[in-house]
């Protein structure tokens, strides 16, 4: 490592890439910052990565639970003494701001002590065989060795949800971050390097998703992906992996709703509306995007809801005042600014933002204002696509029953939330909610890390990440009959 350049960590050794090329990573507070720069690497570097982890995963996959578990906590104790440089990192080179950057990183640090501790729980059940002098059951074996793709909003959380189960039910990973969060995600890596793993046992190889993407998920040595990211890519992935018989995973964003009903603690909907649909900058694929809005309340909530979305201050991350960052890119920006024209072109109501701040520090970064939208209808872009910025779509509908059928008109189904008291429409909504991840009186983001996550829809494979549901994709059951 030399300085803010960053290489590979290939076979337990950090390494420049073949092609002797760099990709730079920007600060989109400040855009002609670099904050850092990463390989620019070939499928030769990658093929290099995917041999090492395949001849790691020998040993690796017959350690015990227990030690390939403290390994694990290793890492989480080197991610908690390089918790304040790896945040302010983050910070930096997506843009969150830096309490959230604190918070993301203290999340990885819980979620591989969490699977640290998976490493002594059972894997397999003993099952009544129909011959009596026989014992019959099952256990858990790994995959193999499991390509990682991540996306830059979560530049530590991700892989590492998608690293610890891998590692802890004895497969080996190469990495693959996003380039936006590649630095980040490089300290990262270097922290499990310092918790000793064993060489080959994790793999961080960078690039481009044409090139370490597409070979990840074809290359047959790879067992399993699991991807992070856009709809279209994550369709060709699964497609790719699934032709050569691989396994896959894939999560890929949502349109969520949240549905204000009558009885609805209004400044409690309004305080989780613009929670969820505008920290990190809407960038999550958990974000509250459509308003769903019973029209007995709806001018109340709307007045309030402006009111206090024009007291949240917008600036750099480092700034203890800043609620909400810039977009993470500049072609992040370019994507909002698009959304926000197509919504204005399709006859939506622009009532708050929708503008570049070009004020003081701000012009030197990719900031928009908090936007809010009313009069949306269902056909219009802005209710039906994923914009991943900080806009939010006002709906009104007539009753409960009217919203529940629009939150489910669209192609998505990742997450949904609804605000009532009303027993009944809290039990219709967990009912007949198109989503994975369902939330009463709470905002649509927030991911409890015990808990299974992820989508319907074409949000999702189906597969589940994160809780003990991780082990159904990252182990297969072996089923055993023995007689003496």
């Amino acid at each position: 490592m030399s300085g803010n350049v960053f290489l590979n960590y290939i076979g337990g050794e950090w390494k420049k890439s073949s092609s002797g090329e760099l990709l730079e990573s920007y600060n989109p507070a400040k855009k002609n910052e670099v904050v850092g720069s990463v390989q620019n690497s070939t499928r030769s570097d990658l093929n290099e990565a995917i041999a090492r982890a395949k001849d790691a995963q020998k040993a690796w996959r017959k350690l015990s639970g227990a030690e390939r578990g403290n390994y694990l906590y290793q890492a989480a104790t080197f991610l908690e003494e390089n918790l304040e440089e790896i945040a302010t990192t983050m910070t930096k080179e997506m843009g969150k701001s830096f309490p959230e950057a604190q918070g993301e990183t203290t999340r990885g640090i819980q979620i591989l002590k969490y699977y640290a501790g998976e490493g002594m729980r059972s894997d397999g059940d003993l099952i009544p065989s129909t011959d009596a002098s026989a014992l019959m059951f099952s256990k858990r074996v790994p995959i193999g060795v499991v390509g990682v793709i991540t996306p830059w909003n979560f530049p530590v959380a991700i892989p590492i949800w998608k690293m610890a189960p891998a590692l802890i039910y004895g497969n080996t990973v190469v990495l693959k971050p996003a380039t936006e969060g590649a630095v980040t995600a490089a300290k990262v890596i270097e922290c499990f390097e310092k918790a000793g793993f064993p060489a080959g046992v994790v793999n961080f190889v960078t690039g481009s998703g044409s090139v370490i993407g597409q070979g990840l998920a074809e290359n047959k040595d790879v067992h399993a992906v699991t991807f992070t990211g856009s709809n279209n890519v994550g369709k060709n992935i699964g497609k790719i992996v699934a032709a050569r018989g691989g396994k896959y995973q894939l999560e890929m964003g949502g349109k969520n709703p949240i549905i204000i009903a009558e009885d609805a603690n209004i400044e409690a909907a309004v305080d989780a509306t613009l929670s969820g649909g505008l920290k990190s900058t809407g960038q999550k694929c958990t974000c509250s995007s459509r308003v769903i809005v019973q029209s007995s309340i709806y001018e109340q909530f709307k007045n309030r809801l402006i009111e206090k979305a024009k007291k949240i201050t917008v600036g750099d991350g480092m700034d203890p005042s800043t609620w909400m960052g810039p977009c993470a890119s500049e072609g992040q920006f370019k994507t909002v600014k698009h959304y926000i024209n197509r919504g204005i072109e399709e006859g939506a109501s622009l009532i708050l933002g929708g503008k570049q701040l070009t004020e003081g520090d701000l012009k030197e970064g990719y900031y928009i204002e908090p936007t809010i939208f009313e009069d949306v209808t269902t056909d219009m872009s802005i209710a039906q696509e994923e914009i991943f910025g900080p806009v939010l779509a006002l709906m009104k509908v007539d009753s409960v029953e009217e919203a529940i059928d629009l939150a489910n008109d669209v192609e998505y189904g990742l997450s949904a939330s609804i605000f009532t008291k009303n027993i009944d429409h809290i039990l219709s909504f967990i009912d007949d909610i198109e989503a994975g991840l369902v939330r009463i009186n709470s905002e649509t983001a927030g991911v409890e890390l015990q808990a299974p996550f992820g989508g319907m829809k074409a949000s999702s494979s189906y597969s589940r990440e994160q809780g003990q549901a991780a082990k159904e994709f990252f182990t297969t059951t072996k089923t055993v009959f023995l007689k003496g």
